[in-house]
């Protein structure tokens, strides 16, 4: 099982809508209406408060750190969860994501999942757009955007793109670099302003989404040989020279290999540029930190993951 998911008390803080996820964990629940049911029914629904970082002197004297203050979750056994600067505005979750309910009340968008990461420094809400990005005939991809929110002073409140492949449910981010992929959020009071803002993000997507579906149906056009597939993966997973044995760099090789010709919808693609990048895509979101819970999902939209995607996006668009 790979989440990352903060667990109290034996129960996840995580919600989702429709089908159960691989790790089993969370509460089902209909369409939720509103940002509010869907952070009530995930948990988000906690209190983070900014505190006076201090240091401990000999003789438990305390000394006040200039500046440094520490983000402390208070709903549970107090924890801090980052240290921030004297400008940092702790921003409550339902107020960084209630900005959206606009769409979702004009059925342009539904919450499909929230959960808490971690103990909750970092947090977020899964809205799912209408329509498909297709590549072919038989591959569509669903169009989401992710909604973050963190606690620890490493990300501004923000939205990013992202897709998921219907038929092998292949987690995809929406591979373009740079600040196209996200999107920083205003917290505005007033609900037009709200109203503009997801309206906003969402044109940003479907503009987006119209790049990715050209440049994807492009992948899927442009054939590449067994030489050129290896040739893509050894540059995306290059020897590492300061390691003793090669067997680690062989196996995460082989592994995505035969990803290419056996992993979830590879007969879509098999042969084709579009299916090396979806083995990288599967290989990152399905297979490695498989058996770490607590590295995976923060891989897949945060981390290593997410830069390996990026780095094989941009080597496929490079190959057309």
């Amino acid at each position: 099982m790979s989440h990352n998911l903060h667990i109290s008390n034996g129960k996840a803080s995580l919600m989702y809508v429709g089908e159960t996820p691989w790790h089993r964990l969370g509460i089902k629940l209909d369409k939720p209406a509103t940002a509010q049911e869907a952070i009530e029914a995930a948990h988000l629904d906690y209190f983070v408060e900014k505190r006076a970082l201090k240091a401990v002197l000999p003789g438990k004297h305390l000394l006040d750190v200039p500046q440094q203050f520490a983000t402390v979750r208070m709903d549970e056994t107090p924890v801090v969860l980052g240290t921030v600067g004297s400008r940092y505005q702790v921003i409550p979750n339902v107020a960084a994501f209630s900005f959206f309910d606009g769409l979702i009340d004009r059925d342009e968008a539904i919450y499909h999942s929230a959960g808490v990461i971690g103990k909750g420094e970092r947090c977020f809400i899964l809205a799912k757009l209408p329509g498909h990005i297709r590549v072919g005939k038989n591959d569509p991809l669903d169009k989401y955007v992710l909604l973050v929110n963190s606690h620890d002073g490493s990300t501004p409140t923000l939205a990013r793109f992202t897709s998921v492949r219907v038929i092998c449910q292949n987690t995809l981010s929406a591979a373009l670099a740079g600040s196209e992929q996200s999107v920083s959020i205003r917290h505005t009071a007033n609900a037009q302003q709200k109203l503009e803002e997801a309206h906003k993000i969402l044109g940003l997507y479907n503009s987006l989404a119209a790049q990715l579906q050209f440049i994807f149906n492009r992948m899927a056009l442009t054939k590449i040989t067994d030489k050129q597939l290896i040739d893509y993966v050894k540059k995306l997973i290059p020897d590492n020279e300061e390691a003793d044995s090669t067997v680690r760099t062989d196996n995460i090789r082989n592994t995505i290999l035969e990803l290419n010709e056996s992993g979830r919808g590879a007969e879509l693609a098999r042969g084709t540029l579009w299916g090396g990048f979806n083995s990288i895509a599967e290989y990152t979101d399905h297979v490695q930190n498989s058996q770490n819970p607590q590295k995976a999902l923060k891989s897949i939209w945060f981390g290593s993951g997410e830069q390996l995607k990026k780095r094989a996006f941009a080597l496929a668009e490079s190959m057309l």
